[in-house]
C-alpha cells in the first residue's frame, strides 16, 4: 500500500528525526563473575551473610539479599528527629545552578574519545531537598558526630541510625541528607557537584550547610575529622570520596555503593583526564596514603558504558575493583562488598547491607576532646 505523498513525507522526517534524536545506545550490561582474571582475591560468604564489622578486605555476598533487622522501623527503640526542608540556588554563592537541556547529552572530541563536548548547558535554578535526622540521645550544647549523604532524604539511613544508636553499635550521630541540585552527568547542576575532581562541594557544605544545620536545629557539629563521615550512591559515592579526599582536615569515613570512580567529570581538566577513573589509575596509587577509613559496594550488574563515549573508563566493576586494589596496595582501612544479584545502587543490598556497613565505619570512633 502507497501512502499519500503528503503522509509519507510526514513519515520520512519523523524517522529523520528520530535517527538524529534518538539516545544514545545502551551497550548490554554483563553479569560479571567476581572471580574473573584480574578482579580482586575476595572471600565467598554463604548466601545470605555479610562481612563482620570487624573485617577487612574483599567479600562476596548474594545472591540472596534479605533486609537487616536494623533496615526496618522499631518502635520499641528511641526514634530521633527529622527536619525537612529545602533551600533554593539562589541562596547559594558557590552552586548558583545549571541545568542541561532535556534530552541531550554531548559528542565525544573526536581527537579524544575521553573528552566530552556539551554544548546545552547554562544556567538554570533548583530547588534542594534536605532532611536533617537528629539522634533522641543528643545532649544540646555537645558536639555531635555526623555523616552527611547525597542524593537525599535517605528515610532509610535515618531507620538504620536508630537502630543502631539504640544498641550502642554506632555513636549518637546527626545525620545530614542532601538532595543534590538536579539534572545528571555532564553539564548537569549534579555533575557538576558530585563528579567535580576538586574540593568545592566540600567547602559548599563546611560554608553554607554545615552553618545552617547549627543555627537552625540548634545542635552543635564535631570539627573533629575521626567524627565525621560522607556517604552516597553512584556519582554521589565518588562525591563522598572526593570530599575526603581533598579535605582530610574535615572527614575521615567514607561509605559507598556504585561509586561512580569512572571517567565522568566536566568541564574537562587535562591534569585529571579520567576524572574519578584517575583514583584508581594514578591518584591514590601515586598520593601518599590519607587517614581515610573507606567502605565501597559494587554490584554484578552494575553499570557499563551507558553512554556515547567509548574510552574504557565507564566499567563500574572494573573502576570498584581497581579501586579495592588501590587501597589495599596503600594499606588503607577498606571493605569491599561485590554483590551478587544485584544492579546498580541496589535497593535490596542497601537494606541488607546498610546496617553492618554503618557499624564497620565507625568501629575505631572515639570521641576527641
Amino acid at each position: 500500500m502507497k501512502l499519500p505523498l503528503n503522509l509519507f513525507g510526514q513519515a520520512l522526517a519523523l524517522a529523520i528525526l528520530s535517527t538524529i534524536y534518538a539516545k544514545p545506545a545502551m551497550a548490554q550490561i554483563p553479569i560479571r563473575d567476581p572471580h574473573t582474571a584480574g578482579y580482586v582475591t575476595a572471600m565467598e560468604l554463604p548466601d545470605g551473610t555479610v562481612p563482620s564489622a570487624n573485617a577487612y578486605g574483599n567479600f562476596i555476598i548474594g545472591p540472596t539479599h534479605t533486609a537487616a533487622p536494623e533496615s526496618a522501623v522499631n518502635d520499641k527503640v528511641p526514634q530521633g528527629t527529622v527536619y525537612r526542608f529545602t533551600i533554593e540556588s539562589k541562596d547559594s554563592k558557590i552552586y548558583p545552578g545549571i541545568a542541561r537541556d532535556p534530552n541531550t547529552f554531548g559528542k565525544p572530541d573526536s581527537a579524544n574519545p575521553a573528552k566530552l563536548i556539551v554544548t546545552t548547558s547554562h544556567p538554570a535554578p533548583y530547588t534542594r531537598k534536605m532532611a536533617v535526622y537528629v539522634p533522641k540521645q543528643y545532649i544540646a550544647g555537645t558536639a555531635a558526630p555526623f555523616i552527611i549523604g547525597a542524593d537525599g532524604p535517605d528515610n532509610l539511613l535515618f531507620t538504620v541510625l536508630d537502630n543502631l544508636i539504640a544498641v550502642g553499635k554506632v555513636p549518637p550521630m546527626v545525620a545530614i541528607s542532601l538532595g543534590n541540585g538536579s539534572g545528571d552527568a555532564q553539564g548537569s547542576e549534579r555533575g557538576l557537584e558530585y563528579d567535580t575532581m576538586n574540593g568545592t562541594y566540600a567547602e559548599f557544605i563546611e560554608k553554607e550547610i554545615l552553618p545552617m544545620v547549627e543555627s537552625q536545629y540548634n545542635v552543635k557539629l564535631t570539627r573533629d575529622p575521626n567524627g565525621r563521615a560522607t556517604m552516597g550512591g553512584s556519582s554521589g559515592g565518588s562525591c563522598a570520596l572526593i570530599m575526603a579526599w581533598y579535605h582530610p582536615e574535615w572527614y575521615h569515613r567514607v561509605l559507598t555503593y556504585s561509586g561512580t570512580y569512572i571517567n565522568q567529570q566536566w568541564p574537562y581538566n587535562p591534569q585529571i583526564p579520567g576524572g574519578a577513573w584517575e583514583f584508581h589509575k594514578s591518584i591514590i596509587p601515586n598520593s601518599k596514603a590519607k587517614p581515610i577509613r573507606i567502605w565501597m559496594e559494587v554490584g554484578d550488574q552494575d553499570l557499563y558504558n551507558p553512554n556515547v563515549m567509548r574510552d574504557n573508563m565507564h566499567d563500574w566493576v572494573i573502576a570498584n575493583e581497581n579501586m579495592a586494589k588501590a587501597l589495599a596496595d596503600k594499606k588503607y582501612k577498606y571493605q569491599f562488598v561485590f554483590a551478587r544479584n544485584a544492579k546498580h545502587v541496589d535497593g535490596a543490598t542497601k537494606r541488607q547491607t546498610l546496617p553492618e556497613a554503618l557499624e564497620w565505619l565507625w568501629k575505631d570512633y572515639k570521641p576527641g576532646k
